[in-house]
């Protein structure tokens, strides 16, 4: 599939600067508590970088496959073009925090979903967090293949069960999140975004993602040594 056509066709520039406002509040209002200024970030399928764009951290890597995303990358973001289940140039512990938004989603298999999240362990610190945001199927029903590269549909309970299988702990999951798509009915301007992250009673009617917050257990041997 021609990324670049896809995504062009999907979020085309002229949204892209209202996109990115949105963006800015959520890391400032919500992600950032749970990443220090000094951390490594590796963020799955970066996209056009809003996220690495805004959150405040030590470094910044970005794994993603479409050739677009270099020209919207913050300066400095390293830019790995690889598959995430095979990370090859990112060391063993080198990572801090590993952020996924609306990726696991793309893959193409179960078998592929789990050897992603072995790669997401293996590059974490110990006690390194995988932070999820990600459809869930359990609102969403038949919605969920309005995206023509949508192949794998996950629930909050199939993800924690994966992550358990895969050496996490989940420090929180919050089932409704956020609504769907930045297009949906609401917020869609920051000061919209920053009610809706304060009224949390509205994540029970509008929330179609889910959050989660997993943390890296250290297997038997990493104990050890």
């Amino acid at each position: 599939m021609d990324l670049n056509k896809l995504y062009s066709a999907r979020f085309p520039e002229e949204d892209l600067k209202a996109k990115d406002a949105i963006w800015r509040v959520l890391c400032e209002k919500f992600f950032q508590e749970m990443i220090r200024e000094t951390d490594t970030v590796l963020d799955l399928g970066a996209g056009y970088g809003e996220f690495l764009r805004h959150i405040k951290c030590g470094s910044r890597i970005a794994v993603e496959l479409n050739p677009e995303a270099e020209r919207f990358l913050p300066q400095g973001a390293r830019l790995i073009r690889s598959p995430a289940w095979e990370l090859k140039e990112v060391q063993n512990g080198s990572v801090n925090v590993v952020f996924a938004s609306n990726f696991f989603e793309h893959l193409e298999s179960k078998e592929k979903f789990l050897q992603t999240l072995l790669e997401i362990h293996r590059v974490l610190a110990p006690n390194g967090h995988l932070l999820i945001l990600q459809p869930n199927l359990a609102y969403l029903h038949g919605r969920f293949f309005d995206f023509l590269d949508h192949h794998l549909p996950l629930t909050h309970k199939s993800m924690t069960e994966a992550l358990l299988l895969s050496g996490f702990k989940v420090k929180k999951c919050i089932p409704r999140f956020l609504p769907f798509t930045t297009r949906s009915r609401l917020p869609q301007s920051p000061a919209l975004v920053r009610l809706y992250l304060f009224a949390r009673p509205l994540w029970y009617l509008m929330g179609k993602q889910m959050f989660i917050d997993a943390e890296k257990m250290e297997s038997e041997l990493e104990r050890k040594n």
